[in-house]
């Protein structure tokens, strides 16, 4: 365990604090990994997180793009990120965790605590209701916004980009 106070550090940030403070964490759990020897840092996002990053892009930051199970850091030469729950339900990992009689801490930060004392008013319980009520419907909607990642048909894409470029059907029309 290691002591920060990132925290702290972020609570008055009034745009996009969450993001913010998970970058500094990671950054944080980078350099400490490192000074352990570590190559690696390992991640707990597991599959239901990875549908809800696709979809909250999608609906509220209008992108397209999906959290990968491992990457090397660009800001961190030699170290690598990896998710190895990253095909594990969530469900299953509650199931787990409380027939291990274990508690997870959801998150915590102060911004969080006094910010969304409700938190189903945030983005990600948002579409977490949103994937309930679809599942109603349809029980393979899960694996759909899932496969959807790995069936991209880029000669339907209006747009997209690449290393940084960016890439316009017009471009070849």
């Amino acid at each position: 365990m290691f002591e920060t106070d990132i925290f702290n550090r972020v609570y008055n940030i009034t745009n996009r604090p969450c993001y913010l403070c998970a970058r500094m964490r990671r950054g944080y759990l980078y350099e400490n990994a490192k000074k352990l020897g570590c190559n690696k840092i390992a991640l707990g996002h597991h599959f239901d997180d990875v549908i809800e990053t696709i979809l909250m892009g999608i609906l509220y930051a209008g992108q397209y793009q999906t959290m990968m199970p491992k990457l090397k850091s660009t800001s961190h030469p030699g170290m690598e990120l990896i998710r190895p729950l990253y095909y594990v339900r969530e469900k299953d990992i509650i199931n787990w965790a409380d027939s291990n009689e274990l508690d997870f801490i959801k998150c915590a930060c102060r911004f969080t605590e006094n910010n969304l004392k409700d938190e189903n008013n945030s983005k990600r319980m948002k579409v977490k209701r949103l994937l309930e009520k679809l599942r109603e419907e349809d029980k393979t909607i899960d694996m759909n916004i899932f496969n959807s990642s790995k069936n991209v048909n880029i000669d339907t894409v209006i747009e997209y980009k690449q290393n940084g470029e960016r890439y316009n059907f017009l471009d070849n029309f």
